[in-house]
């Protein structure tokens, strides 16, 4: 008969559901503009790398942006089209000159901001371009993006905190828990064949196809998951 595998398990579980009431809120840049807002509180989020800082608009509404490194509680933070070059001042790319470091960016005007917004990220304007400012990305690739999106100068918060290691299985197992994942995370191929469609076997191998249909059932739903090709990818042929 068998057992449910961990990927049924993982649809049913409240084990494998992230503690939601532990997050403080989402990570969006205000819609205000030609605003001063001010940084009334420093906050740590667990699902977050980098911290969130709380701020308060004029009318009154507060929301949380990432916080750049360089921001204290009762910074200002200002949002417009005319801003100084200071860390956490929000404005659209097309305003910012060549050379500066930005985060929190948008890819789309008015999507909220989409890219380096990890922990210590940044990207950097290259040059205009016509209607198109020319960005380089976390990655070092190159980007045209419009004059209208948004983006945070400066370099988000947290750089270094992934460089500490882990010192203890302990510290793992806390650092998956807060995201609401499995750790330790055994291999199928590691099991038992009753706890897992790669398990058993004199060897750690996967005794069969390793690919599966979309529509397959979760009891046997493991491995590569409907792939757009499988096999051993070669070269063309000079």
């Amino acid at each position: 008969m068998g057992k449910r595998i961990r990927a049924q398990r993982k649809g049913s579980s409240p084990r494998y559901r992230v503690a939601s009431h532990r997050f403080p809120g989402k990570n969006r840049m205000p819609r205000d503009k030609d605003v001063v807002c001010e940084v009334t509180e420093l906050v740590h989020s667990p699902v977050h790398s980098a911290p969130l800082a709380r701020v308060k608009t004029p009318d009154g509404d507060t929301t949380l942006v990432a916080a750049t490194e360089g921001i204290a509680i009762g910074s200002k933070i200002a949002i417009g089209d005319n801003v100084a070059l200071r860390p956490g001042n929000i404005t659209e790319i097309g305003n910012i000159p060549e050379g500066t470091a930005i985060n929190n960016l948008e890819l789309r005007p008015g999507d909220g901001g989409k890219v380096a917004r990890s922990a210590g990220n940044s990207c950097m304007v290259e040059a205009r371009v016509g209607e198109m400012v020319r960005i380089r990305m976390p990655s070092g690739s190159l980007k045209e993006l419009s004059t209208k999106c948004r983006a945070t100068i400066g370099v988000l918060a947290g750089h270094g905190r992934e460089e500490m290691p882990l010192r203890t299985a302990g510290a793992a197992y806390y650092k998956a828990k807060a995201r609401g994942k499995l750790y330790p995370h055994v291999s199928g191929v590691a099991m038992n064949p009753v706890d897992h469609p790669h398990g058993g076997g004199n060897h750690q191998a996967v005794h069969g196809p390793n690919s599966v249909a979309r529509g397959t059932p979760p009891g046997a739903k493991v491995g590569l998951i409907a792939p757009s090709r499988t096999g051993r990818g070669r070269g063309k042929k000079i």
